[in-house]
């Protein structure tokens, strides 16, 4: 499970899941162009595939944050779309999911950490959303800084421990059983890996909305 270099471009050195992960922008990038260019009233397979997931995040985002989920939209639908992808590509042999590494669930983590206070100051202003760092009691400043700090930190782990523990299975599973594994645990393998996929978009959904709303909850609280 090491994650070896592939090459080096000076003091940049570009391991597998770094290379996976641009891979994989790539194939979003490519797979988006092709179902938008030419989008029509009668859409095809493609599109009405497209058209049928775009609207099932939307309609999820706004479930959660009615206000201003469409602003959202583009990053958590981003995320979410992202880790089904990353996931699963264990299952394709020769591949590995970047998730299982600490430094790409890290990254995703500490994105998710900095998107929370860029939309939250975007949508409250400065003075405002760190305003509710000091309520209901400036006392509990601390504890809210600590908070923030530590649900980035179990978002990461709980994604890269797993992911990790996923595909240490389903390599024993195939070590020992060879390509007759079980049809039933290679789809738990497959339920797994969207569930958790689920679970960090999902966190990251609520952490956004509640940076969003909190300022809103105090005035409730004030009234």
């Amino acid at each position: 499970m090491e994650n070896e270099v592939i090459f080096k471009l000076g003091p940049l050195a570009l391991s597998l899941s770094i290379l996976t992960t641009w891979g994989i922008m790539l194939f979003a990038a490519v797979l988006s162009w092709l179902a938008t260019r030419h989008l029509d009233m009668m859409p095809g397979p493609l599109q009405t595939m497209v058209e049928g997931i775009v609207s099932a995040l939307e309609e999820t985002i706004l479930a959660v944050e009615p206000v201003h989920g469409r602003q959202i939209m583009p990053f958590i639908a981003t995320l979410w779309l992202f880790l089904i992808v990353a996931n699963l590509l264990s299952l394709i042999p020769g591949l590995h999911s970047p998730t299982r590494d600490l430094s790409v669930t890290s990254a995703l983590a500490v994105l998710v950490f900095f998107s929370v206070h860029w939309f939250g100051i975007k949508t409250q202003g400065l003075k405002k959303y760190l305003h509710h760092y000091l309520a209901p009691s400036p006392i509990l400043l601390p504890f809210h800084i600590i908070s923030e700090l530590t649900r980035t930190l179990a978002l990461a782990i709980r994604l890269f421990g797993n992911m990790m523990s996923l595909e240490m299975a389903a390599l024993l599973i195939l070590l020992v059983a060879g390509f007759l594994a079980p049809v039933p645990i290679l789809m738990l393998h497959i339920i797994e890996a969207l569930v958790q996929a689920y679970i960090f978009g999902m966190l990251a959904l609520i952490y956004l909305a509640g940076a969003i709303q909190s300022q809103q909850f105090n005035r409730q609280e004030q009234l």
